[in-house]
């Protein structure tokens, strides 16, 4: 289909998750409390981390840097949606909507990155204590989290390099609440079969690749927890544990999101909460709630 300058979009039009008026006060509501405890849960680790020389290990320098790209996470969707929610007003800009599809990825595909490596340092801590001194400076640490947002940036430019030489000059209304590569996509007047393999090659074996990593270093674990139940041990894998629950929660639609061209299955726009909304709101408290030390950090921290 032939386009010109003036039959090229200009905006799009994201219609939300309901068009009903009580359904949207509804989820005004439920997404402002989780962008608030997203952010004040967030926030307070942060802090916390920062000002108790306690929590100085690898362990909790990656656990701030997590609760910092939450934050920024979230904040990509979340403002945005609750503006709409409440203003009626879905129309995006299409710069909006390239910019908006940019950082998600860019900071969804670092947190995975990260994660990662909160797998590699809790195998490293269990398996190899003897070397994690050594293994995991403070110099080493910088560097992998540096590597996982240098990651995340190339991810994303491939992605939105991928979205931007598609001609977009047709239909504009975008079936979700947010602007994301499979919904957009999709509304190309043209050809985008190769396109989206190319996309699904990215972003679904990313997070693929990702999880199982995460699945066999927290195997390794296990495996070498089980010959060993000694207290610090259950410790150890009560840690895990909380790591396992955030992983599953990120991991799981993520998968099911992108493993596929986006003409295969319609993209369900629920799914997308969990990854964009739920599971940083979730992270804060599996964390804390699984940390003796977190917790007695933030208490003495109240108390002062």
């Amino acid at each position: 289909m032939a386009q010109d300058n003036s039959s090229r979009v200009t905006e799009f039009i994201l219609l939300g998750l309901s068009d009903t008026r009580e359904l949207q006060l509804l989820f005004f509501t439920l997404f402002l409390l989780a962008y608030a405890m997203v952010l004040l849960g967030n926030l307070l680790i942060i802090v916390t981390v920062r000002t108790d020389p306690k929590l100085s290990s690898p362990m909790y320098f990656l656990l701030c840097n997590l609760s910092f790209i939450d934050i920024c996470y979230t904040s990509v969707t979340t403002p945005r949606v609750l503006m709409a929610l409440l203003s009626g007003h879905k129309a995006i800009a299409f710069e909006g909507c390239m910019a908006q599809l940019f950082f998600l990825h860019f900071v969804g595909s670092s947190e995975m990155f990260l994660l990662t490596v909160m797998a590699f340092d809790r195998y490293t801590a269990i398996c190899r204590p003897l070397h994690y001194t050594a293994i995991m400076a403070r110099g080493a640490c910088w560097a992998l989290v540096a590597a996982c947002w240098a990651g995340g940036f190339v991810h994303s430019a491939v992605q939105t390099v991928l979205t931007l030489q598609l001609p977009f000059c047709g239909p504009n209304a975008i079936p979700s609440y947010f602007c994301d590569v499979l919904p957009v996509v999709r509304l190309a007047c043209a050809d985008t079969t190769l396109t989206e393999w190319l996309m699904a090659s990215n972003s679904g074996l990313i997070s693929l690749g990702c999880f199982l990593v995460l699945v066999a270093s927290y195997a390794l674990i296990l495996a070498k927890l089980r010959a060993h139940l000694c207290r610090g041990c259950w410790k150890a894998l009560s840690t895990c544990t909380s790591h396992v629950m955030a992983v599953t929660l990120l991991f799981t639609p993520c998968i099911f999101t992108y493993l596929r061209p986006a003409g295969t299955l319609p993209v369900n726009k629920y799914v997308c909460v969990i990854y964009t909304t739920v599971s940083p709101m979730m992270n804060p408290l599996i964390y804390t709630l699984r940390s003796s030390e977190v917790k007695e950090s933030m208490w003495r921290l109240w108390k002062r």
